[in-house]
């Protein structure tokens, strides 16, 4: 029998991206700003010096300059790159479904988001704090999961221990975003909701402005 605990803090990234031709893949950050001109590393590689309008040849474009960032165009899709704060991905675009989904928090600052997990209808709530997507027993029967035949285990919950299974989910829609093969994690008790974790979440490029999370698939 394993343990498994659903105690990890992963903070949201920063990121938005769009796939098209001809880049298919990056990972950009700033490293300076000289006037109307920004220094650019893609994939770390060697820096590019761009100014206002200059595009590389594999299609990186610099849109504008503005104080500690610059604005840029990666596959289409415009991105705020701040300097110092690290890369920002792009990626190859979405297989299977819309490239991205908007959630807006409720009174309480909670995302929930209506979607589906093997073809059944779920509500999921997002949850950074737990390490895989996570339902109930009666949401699992709906989709067809026999959850018994995963890997058991013990799951340290608010409520404390909870006896769970480990399975893999065939499908996981959210929005229009779906994934497939992704870790789930079936409580012997019924949830309210389904916690989307981890292992849904560390799939996407994670951007939130204000009450707005906006998840966009990168693999």
């Amino acid at each position: 029998m394993i343990r498994l605990v659903e105690m990890y803090r992963i903070p949201l990234l920063v990121a938005a991206v769009a796939a098209w031709h001809p880049v298919l893949a990056a990972d950009v950050e700033l490293v300076g700003l000289f006037g109307r001109k920004a220094v650019l590393v893609v994939d770390g590689g060697a820096p590019r010096t761009l100014a206002v309008g200059e595009q590389t040849r594999d299609g990186l474009r610099l849109l504008d300059v503005t104080e500690g960032a610059a604005i840029v165009e990666i596959g289409g899709a415009r991105q705020k790159v701040a300097l110092g704060a690290g890369p920002v991905r792009g990626s190859s675009g979405d297989q299977g479904g819309a490239a991205a989904v908007s959630l807006v928090a409720d009174a309480r600052g909670h995302h929930f988001s209506s979607g589906s997990i093997n073809g059944a209808s779920v509500r999921f709530l997002v949850d950074t704090g737990a390490s895989m997507v996570s339902m109930g027993a009666s949401d699992a029967r709906r989709a067809g999961i026999d959850f018994h035949k995963g890997v058991g285990g013990v799951s340290q919950t608010a409520s404390g221990p909870a006896k769970v299974w480990k399975v893999r989910l065939d499908t996981v829609r959210v929005g229009d975003v779906t994934l497939h093969g992704v870790d789930g994690l079936i409580h012997e008790n019924d949830l309210p909701f389904v916690l989307l974790g981890m292992s849904f979440l560390s799939r996407m490029d994670m951007q939130r402005e204000g009450d707005r999370l906006t998840l966009r698939k990168r693999f």
